[in-house]
């Protein structure tokens, strides 16, 4: 990506998002260690950019023993039932007039996240106890739900996993 300008001596510099990468190497990090799922699904994609986001927007890229502080804070954004999502929205709208490789890729990550439909199990029409474990997966109710929705239960578990 060719920045239109760079902080170094001259205009030919590429300037490196190290903050995007670094929030989405945490986000890696913690869903690998987690194990719940291969790194090569779009469920661990929709789960890593959740978590990356988190990271990231929260200011909370940051290196060594200090990451393991932010656990606590990055568990209650991505806790289930909060206003996760129109945090992110309020946290990108306040950074409008901010340009850089970095918010690119959040905002990217963004997008996909909300453009992006996966095939998952309908919880709602799932009853306890009315699975039976033999029946087929493909049995099972499925509905198109938005990539954020799956990645951000999945991001808030490899946090609690860790």
């Amino acid at each position: 990506m060719r920045p239109e300008g760079s902080s170094g001596t001259s205009g030919d510099e590429l300037v490196v998002p190290m903050a995007w990468m670094y929030a989405e190497y945490i986000a890696d990090e913690l869903l690998r260690t987690g194990d719940l799922m291969p790194p090569t699904t779009l469920e661990f994609r929709a789960g890593r950019h959740a978590l990356a986001l988190t990271i990231f927007l929260s200011d909370g890229a940051v290196g060594g023993a200090r990451v393991v502080g932010r656990l606590e804070e990055w568990s209650s954004l991505t806790a289930a039932g909060g206003p996760w999502r129109r945090w992110v929205r309020g946290r990108l709208r306040a950074r409008d007039q901010e340009t850089g490789p970095d918010l690119a890729l959040a905002r990217a990550a963004w997008r996909w996240l909300e453009e992006t439909e996966l095939l998952a199990t309908d919880l709602d029409a799932v009853v306890p106890g009315g699975v039976d474990p033999r029946e087929r997966e493909e049995d099972e109710p499925r509905v198109w739900t938005p990539a954020w929705e799956l990645g951000l239960p999945l991001g808030h578990l490899a946090i609690h996993l860790f």
